[in-house]
């Protein structure tokens, strides 16, 4: 699998914010002669290749729709298959339309994740092969990492079969195109299984009683309050890791990654470790629970032309000159306000001279 990521920030479903636990996923197509990841995900990171219309679907409503899926599969510049995550899974999408159950049960309200496959004219073997076996790939870890099986009823559908069920709109996808080509979604679903199965061989033997093969999760933080564990979910998450919490044994625990191979685990920590994350890696898991609303930023505190302010130094990693600062205070007069990352910068005199 060649899994990317570029969340679709500006689409409304992204800025909604909803969470939810995940218990299903949903198979897509997009129903436009068009294989190209450029059309629906955007701006161009180098990889995609430039879409001169701007017609993706990182705007508020593409097309005047709301909608928006956790990912699409389709086709790079360089002609190669690739998956883009375009909202995180454990983010509420957009995607399933209400079938004859009503919105409240639809698959979007229900913990389903959604996906798109880009269609081409639909007679292209190589080309169907190829992004049937990147969805296959796909399925099969997020089945693992949400602990999904997708032999089970109703947990890995597609958008037609999910219609059928009363949970999705009336569409035909995938199965106006998977027996096109010898395939139907009994037979993706049993491929995930394998896939799932063969990604585990491999892994380092399990405990020596029960035989199971061995999980290894990295973890960033175990808490006893779930408001801990949410702030720290949130941190995770900002710094564009995609993070769950698990609850066992007292604790909530946030965790990144889970790896049949302990070396793979250690490679992420490694990565969250230079991110500012202290990482424990266990084979302690859990069952997932949904996290608390993001905490919202404070308001930005208001500052009038001719108010009286109080610098603070600036750090030393900045070119503002300290010994200025050091004690510097303004008394009623002119200056300017910005507001970036964070921070109130001051402006007098045409320079940057400290921050609020």
């Amino acid at each position: 699998m060649n899994l990317k990521t570029l969340f679709l920030t500006n689409n409304d479903c992204f800025k909604s914010g909803k969470r939810h636990t995940v218990k299903g996923i949903m198979v897509h197509s997009t129903g436009a002669t068009n294989p190209w990841l450029k059309r629906y995900v955007g701006p161009d990171d180098g990889l995609l290749g430039p879409n001169p219309y701007n017609n993706h679907w990182n705007t508020p409503k593409p097309g005047g729709r709301s909608v928006c899926v956790h990912a699409f599969i389709g086709k790079l510049q360089d002609g190669s298959i690739a998956t883009y995550q375009t909202l995180p899974w454990d983010m509420v999408g957009w995607h399933s339309g209400s079938g004859s159950l009503g919105s409240a049960k639809n698959a979007n309200n229900n913990g389903y994740i959604g996906f798109e496959i880009c269609e081409d004219d639909l007679t292209d073997a190589s080309y169907f092969n190829k992004v049937y076996t990147e969805a296959v790939e796909l399925c099969a870890y997020l089945c693992k990492k949400f602990n999904l099986d997708p032999l089970a009823d109703g947990v890995l559908i597609c958008h037609s079969e999910g219609n059928k069920r009363g949970i999705a709109s009336n569409h035909a996808d995938v199965m106006h195109w998977f027996p096109r080509h010898g395939k139907n979604m009994d037979m993706f679903r049993a491929a995930v299984k394998a896939e799932m199965a063969k990604n585990d061989a491999p892994a380092q033997a399990g405990h020596p009683i029960i035989g199971k093969p061995t999980a290894y999760y990295v973890q960033t933080g175990a808490y006893s309050n779930k408001a801990n564990a949410d702030t720290q979910y949130y941190k995770v998450k900002a710094a564009g890791y995609d993070a769950i919490i698990k609850q066992s044994g007292g604790l909530f625990r946030v965790q990144v990654g889970a790896f049949s191979v302990k070396q793979n685990a250690e490679n992420l920590a490694a990565k969250l470790k230079t991110a500012g994350f202290e990482t424990y890696i266990t084979t302690t898991g859990g069952t997932q629970v949904a996290p608390g609303p993001e905490p919202k930023q404070p308001a930005a505190k208001p500052v009038k032309v001719g108010s009286e302010v109080k610098i603070k130094p600036a750090p030393r990693n900045t070119p503002l000159a300290r010994p200025f600062l050091d004690g510097l205070r303004t008394k009623p007069t002119l200056f300017h306000r910005y507001q970036v990352t964070g921070f109130f910068w001051v402006q007098m005199a045409g320079s940057v001279a400290g921050y609020i």
